[in-house]
């Protein structure tokens, strides 16, 4: 006790990072429909996925996911008339790091799409992963 009392401080140092690590172990920053690579790839492989790029086309060009299909997120809006036959199948969406997808996962939820994730990270988190990713635009 008398411990505690001279290292005040250093004990509510210790209590204040402890709570601090215990919080993140329990609640994941971001969002909670964000994905890692390994997560998305277990989707698509068992539940064939759908994949939708919400890059520009340009960016899109440089590298994505394979079978993925490109729809800008600003055109997401008037173009959900295309993904409603996916609306009972895992979406997944990605951009170049996850903050775009994000918003684009979150509008789509909007709209009824239950069951839309994001990629964490994007495209960058999905090579750090080492996994492959397909050049050229999709025809």
């Amino acid at each position: 006790m008398e411990f505690i009392q001279q290292n005040i401080y250093l004990v509510a140092i210790a209590l204040v990072s402890g709570l601090g690590l215990l919080v993140l172990t329990f609640r994941r920053p971001g969002d909670r429909n964000s994905l890692s690579a390994t997560q998305v790839t277990q989707l698509i492989n068992r539940e064939e996925a759908q994949v939708i790029d919400v890059r520009e086309p340009d960016e899109y060009a440089t590298g994505h996911l394979p079978e993925s299909r490109n729809i800008p997120a600003g055109q997401l809006g008037e173009r959900v008339g295309e993904l409603d036959k996916y609306k009972d199948t895992p979406l997944i969406l990605v951009c170049q790091t996850g903050s775009r997808s994000t918003g684009a996962c979150k509008q789509l939820i909007a709209q009824g799409f239950a069951r839309a994730h994001n990629l964490e990270g994007g495209i960058v988190g999905w090579r750090a992963a080492g996994l492959p990713l397909k050049k050229g635009a999709k025809k």
